[in-house]
């Protein structure tokens, strides 16, 4: 899996379901910032897009549109990420376009939206500190909203496997460590990242090694 390469399918599968206004802007482009994000701190994490909506359409507090520049949706939890450049929009704005920014984003926060702002120079010089955050996000809600009974004995030793290595875990690591055959070591990672336990780190039609799902980093097992 090449970012580029995914990048492009990303960008072409939200435009083949949107229409109207909201699909002329996503097919002018991400801007730098935006794709520069996605490039350095997304798909480092999770080297897939799966749940996030680039340039995300929401009614707005005066009944208009607005649009988010990236938002994670999931059953009961969402997140607005915005991406703050330093071009000519945030030089220029006048006081009434800032209080009217501000609004919209108290809107968002009363809808139920966690909101995430990360600037041009963040994303560009402190990716780390900026995948922390996301990672600390996620894991608070994975924690309130998905327990540990819903992991079985053995995908639990593929966890704790999976938070002491250095490295990717293989189906062939896991197939020893669970004294099992390689096809239900397979199954049981699986099972794991439809439990959002694990993500797929290399291979594309068939996966090769996974890594422990960002929101899981800091658990305990």
């Amino acid at each position: 899996m090449t970012f580029t390469k995914e990048y492009r399918a990303f960008v072409e599968s939200h435009l083949t379901r949107r229409s109207g206004p909201s699909r002329q802007r996503l097919a002018e482009g991400l801007g730098h910032a935006e794709k520069m994000f996605l490039e350095k701190v997304w798909w480092p994490m999770f080297h897939q897009f799966e749940n996030l909506h680039p340039e995300y359409e929401v009614r707005d507090y005066r009944e208009g549109y607005r649009y988010i520049d990236f938002a994670y949706i999931e059953p009961y939890f969402r997140v607005a990420m915005e991406i703050d450049g330093i071009g000519p929009h945030w030089k220029n704005i006048n006081k009434w376009q800032f209080t009217e920014h501000n609004f919209r984003q108290n809107s968002l926060a009363i809808d139920g939206w966690y909101i995430l702002r990360f600037t041009y120079d963040a994303i560009d010089e402190h990716p780390i500190i900026c995948q922390q955050t996301i990672q600390q996000l996620l894991g608070r809600w994975q924690s309130s909203s998905i327990s540990l009974g819903d992991l079985t004995v053995e995908e639990r030793e593929v966890a704790r496997s999976a938070l002491r290595a250095s490295s990717p875990i293989t189906p062939a690591e896991v197939a020893l460590l669970l004294n099992t055959s390689p096809k239900t070591a397979r199954w049981v990672l699986h099972r794991m990242v439809q439990k959002r336990w694990l993500v797929p780190s290399s291979g594309k039609v068939r996966y090769t090694s996974y890594q422990l799902h960002p929101s899981r980093s800091n658990m305990r097992l």
